[in-house]
């Protein structure tokens, strides 16, 4: 297992710092990334032959998706209209 510590990639992303765990679980590599500020963590499995640059991205825009996902206003599924 390693842990490494890094700012986001994108700064349009909101975060100050983005926590990033590697675990090896059989043939797949498991990333966690952690927004300490927030506590919320996203977790996302690849190939053991992937690069960490790969899987850390993959990783962090789970992070945002999950983070978008609770920002946004119960009952709004999108740009339709219930008629």
């Amino acid at each position: 297992m390693s842990r490494a510590s890094r700012p986001p990639p994108d700064p349009r992303a909101g975060l100050r710092e983005v926590i990033f765990e590697f675990s090896r679980v059989g043939a797949q590599t498991k990333v966690c990334a952690v927004d300490p500020a927030t506590g919320t963590e996203a977790v996302a499995f690849g190939p053991a032959s992937a690069s960490q640059a790969d899987l850390e991205r993959l990783a962090l825009n789970k992070l945002l998706y999950v983070m978008g996902a609770k920002k946004k206003p119960a009952g709004d599924d999108g740009p339709g209209r219930l008629v």
